[in-house]
């Protein structure tokens, strides 16, 4: 038998107005009640349905998150925080892996709509805008996340990625590295970080070699082969800027595959600051994004729309810091 409210209505001895009150925590009634019917519930192992609720206009307290891949150690951290922050406000989290492909976004979204979810957060390269305009349109609480869409009006919460950039690279030319290789992903925080590298090794009198330009997917295999390449440049690069760390561990295992050493023969530098970056040898030196930060600011962000509806949509930009650790060292002569 299908257990509904009025099930436990009856086994409670209640009406179903009172176990409709206890469910959700409105209306006046005692303590011993609604204990009462919570035991019952319980011992029912009786569960409301959040879709039922949600359309009666209550929510279902289930948000949505839409990252390119959980197993990015950035996003893994960053997934945790939304997490751990969303449950500490009795929220649930459906987490959603896009690969970066348009057609994944669109039947993820269509799913997430399905189940009534409160709001969305859509993390980093999301393809489709149209989408976004879509999702806009039906009033669907959305915050974006690693990445903005300035032709709307969409709360975010991004990183200075070419602030970052600048950084990381300021920090190889300071070590009075000449040859610097770059690999970087070819989507907005890449292109920032790009745009960086150019920027700084012109402000540096370098000029710059385009062959050391290498773009990739955000993934261990991809560092490692384009690190490889650029190791077997006629003219090898003293160092190398991996615009996250996982590219940065596999040009670091390119190099060690080469017989190259870090830091003495080649300085790598990468970007997020992941758990990652503690556990190489050498250590990693790399860009610090506040991972838990951003998480836990993203969902304020999204509690606020959902919660208050409010037209006014912040833009929030998170300041990276580098963090020094073995894998970069002043180039030899």
């Amino acid at each position: 038998m299908k257990l509904t409210i009025y099930t436990v209505a009856q086994e409670a001895g209640v009406s179903i107005a009172t176990v409709s009150k206890v469910i959700n925590n409105t209306g006046r009634i005692s303590e011993k009640t609604r204990q009462k019917v919570l035991k019952t519930m319980e011992r029912l192992n009786y569960h409301p349905s959040t879709v039922a609720s949600a359309l009666t206009g209550k929510g279902t307290k289930n948000i949505g998150l839409l990252v390119p891949d959980v197993a990015n150690p950035f996003f893994a951290e960053i997934t945790r925080s939304i997490e751990d922050y969303s449950n500490s406000l009795d929220y649930g989290v459906m987490i959603c892996s896009t690969d970066n492909k348009s057609e994944r976004e669109r039947k993820y979204v269509s799913l997430l709509l399905r189940q009534k979810i409160d709001g969305i957060i859509l993390a980093s390269n999301f393809q489709n805008e149209e989408l976004i305009q879509e999702l806009l349109d039906k009033k669907v609480p959305i915050v974006l996340l690693a990445q903005e869409v300035p032709s709307m009006s969409i709360a975010s919460v991004t990183i200075d990625d070419f602030k970052g950039g600048s950084i990381a690279m300021q920090h190889l030319l300071s070590l009075e590295h000449r040859n610097i290789g770059i690999i970087t992903e070819n989507n907005r925080s890449g292109k920032k970080r790009l745009h960086a590298y150019r920027q700084m090794l012109e402000e540096y009198g370098v000029e710059v070699d385009e062959s050391y330009i290498m773009k990739c997917e955000a993934s261990i295999s991809d560092g490692a082969y384009y690190g490889e390449k650029l190791l077997r440049h006629p003219s090898r690069p003293t160092a190398i800027f991996a615009c996250n760390d996982m590219i940065a561990l596999g040009v670091m295992t390119a190099a060690r595959n080469a017989g190259i050493s870090i830091p003495d023969e080649l300085s790598v530098i990468g970007f997020d600051n992941t758990i990652m970056s503690t556990v190489t040898v050498p250590l990693l030196t790399t860009v610090s994004q506040p991972i838990r930060e951003m998480g836990r600011k993203t969902v304020q962000l999204l509690m606020e729309d959902i919660e208050k509806g409010d037209a006014f949509k912040q833009s929030i930009l998170y300041s990276p810091e580098l963090v020094v650790r073995q894998s970069t060292a002043l180039q030899r002569q």
